[in-house]
């Protein structure tokens, strides 16, 4: 994720972050990504591509963490999203729109995202982290270049799992979590196995100051369970077989990546999710899941 401080959004800065999460963990193969800035030109993000970016991020101005310096229009960035088209690289976008209601910024931006497949008609688009109805049935509706990311969260949790009894600020993230029809709707079609969509974890290990105070940050530190999670609610729905497509066949196909190298282990073993990892408090952390996931 590049809406760091400072923000991912030059060759020299992608280079020089590849180089630090290969040196935080060794034998990682990063997929590096720049963020869109307005007034942003070709040159900028070819350099990005050439240091190895394979996507570009399009956060709208104010719509997450550390976005307040996004775009307020994509006529913002036209010169690199249009060097992007060229060049075969990806747009991935926060579809909010954050001057809208917080339960319907994602249908608010659909005209954003409406304006950006015409102008770019040979532009690979993945529409991330989707979490309504109406945005996942305009994904599924526009051209086969067009994908959707789907997260863990907003597959397990809704707006009364945030709120209903107490306020859960581990489950707050942008976009927010949305009603039982919303994540029901993106169930069913992640069953049934639809080709344009794919898991993106959006995990945010937030240090729990962070997020256990008056303003807590937006995100769920998602990653060490998600898979595990991921197992027992596709297990459950008799779908165990849909999970594997969903985690990392389809979004490597659509990112033109070959298949994964590497190999996940899903024992049925029951195990009890951290209260705390290296200061972060995880999705679901002190729950026990009947599946645990690890590497070969």
């Amino acid at each position: 994720m590049p809406n760091t401080t400072p923000p991912i959004a030059s060759g020299a800065a992608v280079a020089a972050y590849r180089a630090e999460l290969s040196a935080a963990e060794p034998g990682l193969e990063p997929l590096m990504a720049f963020k869109l800035l307005p007034g942003m030109g070709s040159e900028a993000a070819l350099a990005c591509a050439a240091a190895g970016a394979i996507a570009g991020k399009y956060y709208p101005a104010g719509s997450t963490t550390n976005a307040s310096d996004g775009l307020c229009d994509p006529s913002q960035a036209a010169e690199a999203l249009q060097a992007m088209e060229d060049a075969g690289i990806v747009l991935s976008i926060h579809a909010e729109d954050p001057s809208a209601p917080v339960l319907e910024r994602e249908e608010a931006f659909i005209p954003v995202l409406e304006r950006i497949i015409s102008a770019y008609p040979r532009l690979r688009i993945v529409v991330e982290h989707i979490s309504s109805a109406e945005l996942l049935g305009f994904v599924l509706a526009a051209p086969e270049r067009v994908a959707g990311g789907i997260t863990a969260h907003h597959l397990l949790f809704t707006l009364d799992d945030l709120i209903g009894e107490a306020m859960a600020p581990h489950l707050y993230c942008k976009p927010v979590l949305k009603t039982a029809r919303d994540r029901d709707a993106l169930r069913e079609a992640v069953f049934r196995g639809e080709g344009k969509l794919f898991f993106g974890s959006d995990s945010a290990p937030h240090p729990r100051a962070a997020k256990e105070c008056s303003r807590p940050a937006s995100g769920v530190y998602s990653s060490p369970c998600a898979v595990a999670a991921l197992a027992a609610l596709f297990d459950g729905e008799g779908r165990l077989a849909e999970l594997e497509p969903f985690l990392s066949r389809r979004g490597s196909a659509f990112y033109g990546l070959p298949p994964p190298a590497g190999r996940l282990v899903l024992e049925r073993r029951e195990w009890t999710v951290p209260e705390e990892v290296e200061g972060s408090v995880p999705m679901l952390a002190g729950c026990v899941l009947p599946w645990r996931a690890g590497r070969l």
